[in-house]
């Protein structure tokens, strides 16, 4: 049996080996970080998804060993594999800040301004898209596309205004479900996600279509306009369930669950799928096993307040731009508050005078 081949790549000068067949934005998840180009509709876990959100736009300097010509355009990055000695531009490149800047420009063209009142806000990757990318208003004048509203079930809502036809809520049903009952009907600007005959979708695992969605345009009716994810603190959960693994999170405000959801990885990415019975009919502490509070992302807004077992994003900046970035200013060395050796995640809550005491003349 032959040894898989293993291809050098470079990703914003951060080289890394990786198996033959690695596409480009699985080799900079290897790598972690800042060099990870953005995803809205690859999904490693659904066959055939990617290539639709284009977000994921990279620049290919360098072909491989073989070829070392640059490719004459913008590659996306989730379907083009990598190939030994191949070059890849993304943070580093001009060419890829300015496409994703457009990018983020037409998928905000219709999409309406109402973080305020979406139950993804503080979890969705529009809005740290549009943060990181977006410009503070739009060139836009025309009145955005209207849908008329249709009920799909009791425990799902659509929102197709919100809708960026990532198409994974479709493969997600194609894989998990018996039958399809909901897919992408008409072209265009007039394509929407629809039953057609305005059916119930009530597979038992077709709530998992809330979690892929990387947007508002699916959310859960049970906690439909009853908190906020960043009051909710996230915990891990396990039951014993005849239908799924019984592996689960839940999003807990005191002793009360307000939602349960699957687990999720560093990429937001399901990792294992769970029933309709534990999402959305298991609402109380004594049906699920306790397991502690779930690791998060420190740059998510979700982990203001909770400061235990959170990640720390790996630094890569140094190696990326080849140097030490140039500070600034020390705010130590100016402020008569923050004190350097004070590590404020450390501090088990909310950080007050009593960790900063000082002496004043």
């Amino acid at each position: 049996m032959s040894e898989v081949q293993n291809f050098k790549v470079t990703i914003d000068n951060i080289t890394i080996e990786v198996p033959a067949g690695t596409s480009i934005l699985n080799a900079a998840r290897m790598i972690g970080g800042e060099v990870t180009p953005p995803a809205m509709c690859y999904y490693s876990k659904l066959k055939e998804s990617g290539g639709k959100c284009r977000t994921c736009l990279v620049e290919v300097s360098k072909g491989s060993e073989k070829d070392p010509r640059p490719m004459p355009k913008l590659v996306a990055s989730c379907r083009t594999n990598v190939m030994d000695g191949m070059e890849v531009k993304n943070i580093t490149s001009e060419k890829v800040v300015d496409a994703r800047k457009g990018i983020v420009e037409m998928l905000l063209i219709n999409h309406p301004l109402d973080c305020p009142v979406c139950d993804q806000a503080g979890e969705c990757h529009l809005q740290d898209l549009s943060y990181e990318h977006g410009t503070e208003g739009t060139r836009y004048d025309f009145e955005r596309r209207t849908f008329e509203k249709e009920d799909i079930g009791p425990y799902i809502s659509l929102h197709m205004t919100r809708c960026i036809l990532c198409y994974r809520c479709v493969f997600t049903a194609d894989e998990l479900t018996n039958k399809r009952e909901h897919g992408v009907l008409e072209r265009g600007d007039h394509s929407s996600i629809s039953t057609l005959l305005n059916k119930s979708l009530d597979n038992e695992f077709i709530g998992n279509i809330i979690d892929v969605c990387p947007v508002g345009a699916l959310t859960d009716k049970t906690f439909r306009f009853k908190n906020r994810v960043w009051f909710t603190k996230p915990v891990d959960v396990h039951r014993d369930c005849p239908t799924c693994s019984g592996k689960a999170r839940a999003w807990m405000r005191g002793d009360e669950v307000y939602r349960v959801t699957a687990r999720k990885d560093q990429w937001g990415e399901v990792e294992e799928w769970i029933c309709n019975d534990c999402r959305f009919h298991k609402k109380e502490t004594t049906d699920w096993v306790i397991e502690g509070p779930s690791k998060i992302d420190r740059r998510s807004v979700i982990s203001q307040g909770h400061y235990v077992d959170t990640k720390t994003t790996q630094i890569l900046i140094n190696n990326v731009i080849g140097k030490e970035p140039r500070l600034l200013m020390d705010i130590h060395d100016v402020s008569d508050v923050n004190k350097p050796e004070v590590e404020l995640s450390r501090i088990p809550g909310p950080a007050h005078s009593d960790d900063f005491k000082t002496t004043r003349d």
